[in-house]
């Protein structure tokens, strides 16, 4: 019976033995874990844009001041955007436009959202330069839109290009009306 009260004790101390091995285990595992991820947080953290990046992430435009004909040029992403309030003239000029004559065939209606309010990226499609237009003054091109002095290309009222070395329409940015004279790019 002695034999058997020392195999008894033996397998209540590897019982024992086991489930503080088990315990030690999983404790130095839950610290490592949670020691890690307080030591990583901060570079992680440090690979979210900055304040100032996610202010230009959109930017927000009141157009009530904005007269029919009169164009105003904004900064998103540090692009320059071209808003234009169209007259009925250029918008019944750009809508009779045939599409076969257009370089990059795009309709007028795809490029807007309400057809008296036109917004472009101001940069031409060529090499980036920033087309004429947006003033009074401003030679705006053989298509009354804009016109790109460094390599000749015309753009429409639309922003489709027209004549020139340039390949594509000005891009349209992502916008949305949030009232009938507001907008948020972006």
């Amino acid at each position: 019976m002695a034999e058997t009260d020392s195999i008894q004790e033996e397998t209540e101390h590897e019982g024992t033995d086991d489930s503080k091995r088990d315990f030690l285990l999983y404790s130095t595992v839950a610290v490592g874990a949670v020691g890690t991820t307080s030591a990583a947080w901060p570079f992680i953290y440090s690979m979210n844009p900055s304040k100032d990046v996610l202010a230009l992430a959109s930017t927000e435009l009141d157009l009530s001041s904005i007269e029919e004909g009169q164009s105003i040029t904004a900064i998103w992403r540090g692009k320059p955007v071209f808003v234009r309030k169209r007259t009925a003239k250029e918008i019944e000029s750009v809508k009779m436009t045939k599409l076969g004559d257009l370089k990059d065939p795009q309709s007028d209606t795809d490029r807007v959202q309400k057809a008296e309010w036109l917004v472009l990226i101001g940069i031409c499609t060529h090499l980036g330069c920033i087309p004429s237009g947006q003033k009074g003054g401003d030679v705006k091109g053989d298509f009354n839109g804009w016109f790109c002095p460094c390599h000749g290309s015309h753009y429409d009222i639309s922003g489709r290009i027209r004549k020139g070395p340039a390949p594509k329409n000005l891009e349209v940015p992502p916008y949305k009306f949030t009232s009938a004279t507001n907008i948020v790019i972006g």
